[in-house]
C-alpha cells in the first residue's frame, strides 16, 4: 500500500496556521498546491510546520501539485515575519504572494502555421503573397502572416486546408527582453562614480546590506543605482526596483531601456491580468531578470533575488494603509536581511528613520552633494502673505505674478503647485451657511467642477454639483470657498490667455495612461505653465522648468500630525528641485502666511542636516519614532455606541506596563469613514520587542469584538486621521 504523508498547508485566508492535508509523497517546504477547503478548492503553499495529529479518515488530501519553483525559504520566512511584525495572519500575507492565481497554470502554447515546402494546386496572386512571406521557414500565427501577406484570412486557412501549409506549435515569446548589464553607462561624475562603485562591490562580495543612497535633487541617484542593477545581472541574480508612483514608471522605463537595451518586467494595478501572471511565473522561474512595480512587488516569489532598491524612499505611498498594514521600505530591508542580499534606499529628502539610521551607522551612507549636470540647484525665496497678499479672490501673490510673466517671456516653464485636489475644498451656501459635507464620512465633498461632481476623497462617494441650497432650497447660492488646482487653473487662464496651461492631478479623467502622456508633453515643452499636486514632485525631469512657485507653502504644517514638518520639507523640497535640473538659473518661490517657521526658514538656508538635527530632538524628546514605536488601534463599528463602548474595554484589558504608554481611546479625526465610526488609541513604547511583547499580551487578553466591531492594529503608523 502507497505511504500517505501529511503536510501543513497554508491557506490565503484569514487565519494564521497551517491546516493539515494528506499526499501520496512529500513535498518540499514553498509547494504551492491547490487543496479542498470546504464546498471549495482554494490554492495553498506546504508549511514548514508540523502537521497535526489527526486519525486518517479525517485527513483530506492535496487535489493538485503546480509545476512551479517552490517559494524560497527566505520569502517562506519573510511571510511569517511580516505577519507577525503587523498582528495579521499569515493567511493573508500568503495572499499577496499568491495573488495571481492563472499565473500557477502552464502557459498555452499558441497554434501556428508553417510553410510546408509545397505549392497549392491552383496559384492565385494571393496565395502567392502568402507563400512569399512563408518561405523563410518561420511559424506564424494564421492572423499575423494574413496581415503581413496583405491578404485576408481567408486565403491563409485554405492554403492549411491544403496542407501547403502545416499546423505547428508556436512557444510563448519572453515576457520581456533580457537586459545587457554590459552595455556602456552614461558618464558619471566623480562622486557617482565612487558611489557606483561601492554599490557594485557590495553586491560582487555578497552578503546584506542596507545603504541609503543620499543625493540632491538632479544628483544622478538612478544612473548609479542602474550600475548596481548590472552588476546584480552580472552575477546571475534578480533585482527589484520599487517606485512610488505609477505614472513614474513611463519616464523611468525609458531611462532604463536607454541602459540596458531591454525593459524591465512591471508589477502595478495598470497592468493587465494576463501580462501580469506571465510576469508572476516569470519571476518564479527566474526568466525575469528585473521588476519595477509598486509595494505589492515586495511579495513576488523570486527564484534568486539579489537586490531591492526603493526609489524615492521617503514618499508616504510606500505605506499600506488597508488590509495587511505594512511599510514597504522597512519591509524590504527586512526581505534583504533574511536573504542575505543588499538593500538600497535612495531620496533626496531621505526619511528621519533613514537618516538616523545612516547616522549611527546601521546604514552605509552615500552621498551624492551636487547636480549631474553641474547646475546649481534653485534660488529659494519665500514671499510674506501678509505684506504682499493676492487680490481679492485671486491666489497668487504680485510678486510671483510677476515672475510668471518673466519666465514665460524668456520661453521657460512654470510650475505652481498646490496640494489640494478639484476645485474647491469646500462648497457652502451663503445664505444659511449649510456646508456639503460627505453623508458616509467626517468630511466635505470637494468639488470637481471639470467633472461637475462633489466627492468624497475617503470614499468615492459622488454626487452632481446641486443648483439649489439641499438645506434651504434657495437657487444660485451654492459657493466655493478655498482654491484647488482646477480653481487655480481658472485664475491663471484669465490672468495669461496665450499661455499653454496643464492641470497634473491623479484624479483627472483619463488614468495612468493620461497622466504619462502630459508628462511627456511637459518634458517636451509642449507646457508653458503647470498646476499640479504633489504629483508633481515625485521625481519628474522638466528641462525647461526655472520657476516654481508653491501657493500655499503652510498647508501641510497646520496638522496634528508627528510628521507634519518632515513631510512638509521633504515635499517642498523635491517640488522646488524640479527646477533648473538642465543647468540653466532658476528659482523656487514660498508663499507663505508664516515665513519665520522652522521648516521655511530650513528651506531658505539651505541647511538640511539642521533640520534634520532639529527635528530628531523634538522626537527624542517625545520619544517618538526612530526614538520610540508607536502602534495604532482602530476600532470602527457601524453604530457609534458600539465602537466606544468597545474602545473602552480594550483599554480597561490593557496589561500594566511601565515601559509602554496607552493614549486613549479618543474619537478619530476623520470620525467616521465609509459609514463606520472611528476610535483611536495609540501605543508608545520604547523599542520594538517591548512593544510587540505588550501588544501581543494585550490583543490575547483583549474581549472578542462582536457584530460589526472591527479593530485595525497599524504598527508604525503614518497616518493620525
Amino acid at each position: 500500500m502507497q505511504e500517505r504523508h501529511f503536510l501543513s498547508v497554508l491557506l490565503p485566508v484569514p487565519v494564521d496556521r497551517p491546516y493539515t492535508y494528506g499526499s501520496d509523497r512529500p513535498l518540499e517546504p514553498g509547494s504551492v498546491v491547490r487543496v479542498p477547503l470546504g464546498p471549495r478548492e482554494v490554492v495553498g503553499c506546504v508549511w514548514p510546520d508540523d502537521a497535526d495529529s489527526l486519525p486518517s479518515a479525517k485527513v483530506k488530501d492535496i487535489i493538485q501539485i503546480y509545476d512551479i519553483p517552490p517559494l524560497t525559504p527566505s520569502l517562506v520566512e519573510f511571510i511569517g515575519w511580516v505577519a507577525d511584525y503587523t498582528f495579521s495572519p499569515r493567511g493573508m500575507v500568503l495572499r499577496m504572494v499568491l495573488r495571481a492565481p492563472g499565473a500557477l497554470e502552464p502557459e498555452t502554447p499558441l497554434a501556428g502555421v508553417r510553410w510546408a515546402g509545397d505549392v497549392p494546386e491552383r496559384m492565385t496572386a494571393a496565395r502567392q503573397k502568402v507563400l512569399d512571406v512563408a518561405q523563410g521557414g518561420l511559424a506564424w500565427s494564421k492572423s499575423g502572416l494574413a496581415t503581413a501577406a496583405g491578404v485576408s484570412a481567408g486565403v491563409v486557412n485554405g492554403l492549411a486546408k491544403q496542407n501547403v501549409l502545416e499546423t505547428v506549435t508556436i512557444p510563448p515569446q519572453p515576457i520581456v527582453g533580457q537586459p545587457d548589464p554590459n552595455r556602456p553607462p552614461l558618464d558619471l561624475t566623480d562622486a557617482q562614480r565612487a558611489a557606483a562603485e561601492d554599490l557594485t562591490d557590495q553586491i560582487a562580495t555578497g552578503g546584506y546590506q542596507t545603504v541609503l543612497l543620499d543625493g540632491v535633487t538632479g544628483s544622478g541617484k538612478t544612473e548609479v543605482y542602474f550600475e548596481a542593477v548590472a552588476e546584480t545581472i552580472r552575477q546571475g541574480r534578480q533585482a527589484l526596483v520599487l517606485l512610488p508612483e505609477i505614472a513614474l514608471t513611463g519616464a523611468f522605463l525609458e531611462r532604463f531601456a536607454k541602459r540596458f537595451g531591454a525593459l524591465p518586467g512591471e508589477w502595478h494595478s495598470d497592468v493587465g491580468a494576463k501580462k501580469r501572471e506571465r510576469i508572476w511565473r516569470g519571476v518564479a522561474h527566474g526568466n525575469v531578470p528585473v521588476v519595477v512595480g509598486a509595494r505589492s512587488a515586495l511579495f513576488l516569489p523570486f527564484r534568486n533575488l539579489g537586490l531591492i532598491i526603493v526609489d524615492e524612499e521617503h514618499d508616504g505611498a510606500y505605506k499600506q494603509e488597508d488590509g495587511v498594514h505594512y511599510h514597504a521600505r522597512d519591509m524590504a530591508v527586512v526581505r534583504g536581511h533574511l536573504g542575505r542580499f543588499p538593500v538600497l534606499l535612495s531620496s533626496a529628502t531621505p526619511t528621519v528613520e533613514s537618516w538616523v539610521n545612516a547616522e549611527r551607522g546601521r546604514y552605509r551612507h552615500l552621498v551624492l552633494p551636487a547636480r549631474f549636470s553641474g547646475a546649481e540647484p534653485p534660488v529659494l525665496s519665500a514671499i510674506d502673505m501678509r505684506e504682499d497678499p493676492p487680490e481679492r479672490g485671486r491666489w497668487l501673490s504680485p510678486k510671483l505674478h510677476a515672475m510668471v510673466r518673466e519666465t514665460l517671456a524668456a520661453g521657460e516653464q512654470a510650475l505652481l503647485f498646490l496640494n489640494r485636489r478639484g476645485y474647491a475644498p469646500l462648497t457652502l451656501c451663503r445664505t444659511c451657511g449649510h456646508r456639503m459635507a460627505c453623508p458616509h464620512c467626517s468630511s466635505w465633498l470637494v468639488e470637481h467642477r471639470f467633472r461637475g461632481v462633489l466627492a468624497c476623497h475617503h470614499c468615492g462617494h459622488e454626487i452632481r454639483r446641486p443648483e439649489a441650497c439641499p438645506e434651504c432650497d434657495n437657487k444660485d447660492t451654492m459657493v466655493a470657498c478655498g482654491p484647488g488646482v482646477e480653481r487655480l487653473q481658472e485664475d491663471i487662464l484669465a490672468e495669461y490667455p496665450d499661455a499653454r496651461t496643464l492641470v497634473l492631478s491623479s484624479d483627472m479623467p483619463g488614468g495612468v495612461q493620461r497622466l504619462r502622456a502630459e508628462i511627456a508633453a511637459i518634458a517636451e515643452g509642449q507646457v508653458d505653465i503647470i498646476i499640479g499636486t504633489q504629483l508633481v514632485a515625485k521625481g519628474h525631469n522638466f528641462p525647461g522648468l526655472t520657476l516654481v512657485g508653491v501657493v500655499d507653502a503652510d498647508l501641510g504644517l497646520a496638522q496634528g500630525d508627528p510628521r507634519a514638518a518632515e513631510r512638509t520639507y521633504q515635499l517642498l523640497t523635491q517640488v522646488t528641485g524640479r527646477a533648473g535640473r538642465k543647468g540653466q538659473p532658476s528659482r523656487g518661490v514660498l508663499q507663505s502666511y508664516a515665513p519665520d517657521h522652522p521648516v521655511i526658514q530650513a528651506l531658505m538656508s539651505g541647511d538640511r542636516d539642521r533640520f534634520y538635527q532639529q527635528e530628531c530632538d523634538n522626537r527624542r524628546r517625545g520619544g517618538l519614532p526612530p526614538f520610540g514605536r508607536l502602534a495604532a488601534i482602530i476600532v470602527s463599528a457601524a453604530e457609534r455606541i458600539n465602537a466606544e463602548q468597545y474602545a473602552r474595554a480594550m483599554a480597561q484589558a490593557a496589561p500594566a506596563g511601565d515601559q509602554v504608554r496607552l493614549l486613549g481611546p479618543a474619537e478619530a479625526p476623520l470620525a467616521l469613514i465609509r459609514g463606520r465610526h472611528r476610535f483611536r488609541l495609540l501605543v508608545q513604547a520604547q523599542s520594538s520587542g517591548v512593544m510587540h511583547d505588550w501588544l501581543h499580551r494585550w490583543l490575547t487578553a483583549a474581549p472578542r469584538p462582536r457584530g460589526s466591531v472591527r479593530v485595525t492594529v497599524d504598527v508604525d503608523p503614518q497616518s493620525f486621521l
